[in-house]
């Protein structure tokens, strides 16, 4: 008999050890999966319509709207509660509290009837796909982009972030700092990004991008070589810039029975409208004996003289470019919905 409960206390004690060590697990994977902003879900702002519904009670069921302030009005309670940038969870826990003065243990469902809050997000400018986001969690830089296809030939090196409004349930620091900037509403705060870091996919070069944002990648700034090459046309310059060298090669290099001693880069002074001529000895920098000059935005490189004039020969290769950049725009811009 003793050896019976003894053999029972172990199996008792050992069950208890198990039971323990089963749910330290869980609680764990609880505070290394705590709940985040993102996983929080869709979160409410001014014009989202709420339906709310208590068992058993038809007279404490209604709709609302939030108001321009995020709050809502509750049947019988003069005061209303706050709802802006709470979740459905979050909203009903707090529906439910108030009407616990009225009914004891209320029993209450709580949906999103119309969400009213996300103005869209704009992506444009040198991305294969421009188009308009609706979004319902937090998105980065990055994924946008890439659900715009990311960036064209013609990109730069610049990716600028305009933010109209302050971000909607951002941080309060983000909304200080948003306020710090906002001067006028002509001043609407942008912030500037190279497509390079952006797709290094770091936090400081991949931010959050709210409801309202407009990010445009910029165009990258022309070159043009004329002359005796094999395809006068414009060349953009690119983040990492551009050699005379590089930029002769990409418009197919100087016709093979050309001999060219001197080229001109006709260069823009700065704030001005005239250019000035810069002499370079394609020689010398063929043989390494002079520094490849590196081109600047709107260079006019004349390889010998030109065909047709300067002047001619600009306007025609600004309106094909034109030409391109209408059709685009006229396709017209689609809208995602990001969930």
């Amino acid at each position: 008999m003793r050896r019976n409960v003894i053999l029972f206390l172990i199996l008792t004690v050992g069950l208890i050890q198990t039971l323990f060590s089963q749910e330290n697990v869980p609680a764990t994977i609880s505070q290394s999966t705590a709940p985040t902003t993102s996983a929080r879900g869709y979160l409410l702002g001014p014009g989202d319509e709420i339906i709310v519904k208590v068992l058993g009670e038809k007279d404490f069921d209604f709709e609302a709207e939030l108001d321009e302030n995020g709050n809502i009005e509750v049947p019988f309670f003069d005061k209303p509660i706050a709802a802006m940038c709470k979740s459905e969870r979050e909203l009903r826990g707090d529906v439910s509290k108030l009407l616990g003065k009225y009914l004891r243990m209320p029993q209450v469902s709580l949906r999103v009837k119309e969400r009213k809050s996300r103005p869209p997000t704009t992506v444009y400018g040198e991305v294969k796909m421009p188009q308009q986001f609706t979004l319902y969690r937090q998105a980065r830089l990055m994924e946008l982009l890439s659900q715009s296809g990311g960036v064209n030939d013609e990109a730069g090196g610049i990716v600028q972030v305009f933010r109209p409004q302050a971000p909607l349930c951002g941080s309060a620091e983000e909304i200080a700092e948003w306020k710090a900037r906002v001067t006028d509403e002509q001043n609407v705060p942008s912030s500037i990004y190279t497509i390079s870091s952006v797709l290094k996919g770091s936090d400081e070069a991949n931010p959050i991008i709210y409801p309202g944002d407009i990010v445009v990648v910029e165009k990258a700034k022309p070159v043009y070589i004329i002359g005796e090459v094999s395809s006068p046309q414009g060349v953009y310059l690119k983040e990492d810039g551009l050699t005379l060298t590089e930029a002769i090669s990409k418009v197919g290099g100087i016709g093979r029975e050309t001999k060219v001693k001197e080229i001109t880069i006709r260069r823009l002074k700065p704030n001005s409208k005239e250019r000035e001529s810069i002499a370079i000895n394609w020689e010398n920098v063929k043989k390494g004996e002079e520094k490849d000059p590196i081109l600047e935005a709107y260079d006019i490189v004349e390889v010998n003289k030109a065909k047709k004039s300067v002047a001619q020969t600009i306007m025609e290769l600004a309106i094909g470019g034109g030409r391109t950049a209408f059709q685009t725009l006229v396709t017209g811009v689609p809208n995602k919905v990001i969930y």
